[in-house]
């Protein structure tokens, strides 16, 4: 995938307060923790949502037991000050919640199944779809990190690595499950992806052919344009505007004018 992008935008104040933050452990570590927050918090109302409109057609304890397992997390996360123990916490969350996940899809099986986060190569259809997803969205997260003056490259969740848009993987955090996850299970569920839309390699490696990145990308930017209430700004705007809107509340936080960065928690 590329990407074109002009000369970086923004004030050199605000990359400067960036740069000072993530190199300072207590304030690195409070945003830090307020994405993990949301992205667990976000994993448990994807679940909470299929157990409530699907709850006749899937394991229903199975995904309480899930949901309360991620509601206790959250405390332990709102609490925690070492940057190691919120990456072993938020991983603790994903092992829970990749548990289950085979749980929400209810497209055709096998086909359809999963068993385990798999990538480079994904393994299976959904590990396809999921790291399209992801792509697609961390390219969305860079863009809006960049119009807003951030460097994309240097984060405070992700550690720094050459070539690597650890702000951007940090923002897409807490967007994953609902933007991306939950995307995915509706092309799966509404059965608006099929077999022939993948390739399938002798070594066992799963990708979309053509036609199928053509009909996920046409997916993709009608769920994009669809309408959602922010639940920090209460105002109505597109689904494609949540990684700005983050980026620009993410900029506000380090220029001192919110007094913390408030992530996106969705219902």
């Amino acid at each position: 995938m590329t990407r074109v992008t002009g000369a970086s935008s923004g004030n050199v104040l605000l990359r400067r307060a960036q740069y000072r933050t993530a190199d300072d452990p207590g304030p690195c570590c409070r945003i830090a923790r307020n994405i993990i927050f949301a992205k667990v918090s976000n994993s448990r109302w994807s679940i909470e949502r299929t157990r409530r409109d699907h709850g006749l057609r899937v394991d229903s304890v199975r995904l309480s037991e899930a949901s309360a397992h991620l509601k206790e997390l959250l405390p332990q996360i709102a609490e925690e000050r070492s940057p190691d123990s919120l990456r072993g916490l938020e991983g603790a969350g994903a092992t829970v919640y990749f548990d289950v996940f085979d749980q929400l899809i209810l497209g055709e099986k096998p086909l359809f199944s999963f068993q385990a986060r798999s990538r480079r190569p994904p393994q299976d259809t959904v590990n396809a779809l999921l790291s399209f997803a992801y792509s697609l969205l961390a390219h969305d997260c860079a863009s809006a990190l960049e119009s807003v003056g951030l460097d994309a490259y240097v984060g405070f969740l992700h550690r720094d690595r050459p070539g690597r848009a650890s702000l951007a993987l940090d923002l897409m955090e807490e967007l994953r499950p609902c933007m991306a996850d939950r995307f995915v299970l509706t092309l799966i569920n509404d059965r608006m992806i099929s077999k022939q839309d993948f390739e399938f390699s002798e070594n066992g490696a799963v990708f979309l052919d053509d036609a199928g990145r053509r009909t996920f990308l046409k997916h993709w930017q009608e769920r994009k344009r669809g309408m959602l209430t922010h639940p920090y700004l209460r105002e109505k705007i597109p689904w494609g505007l949540v990684p700005y809107v983050q980026a620009l509340l993410l900029a506000r936080c380090l220029r001192g004018d919110l007094d913390a960065y408030p992530p996106f928690l969705w219902k």
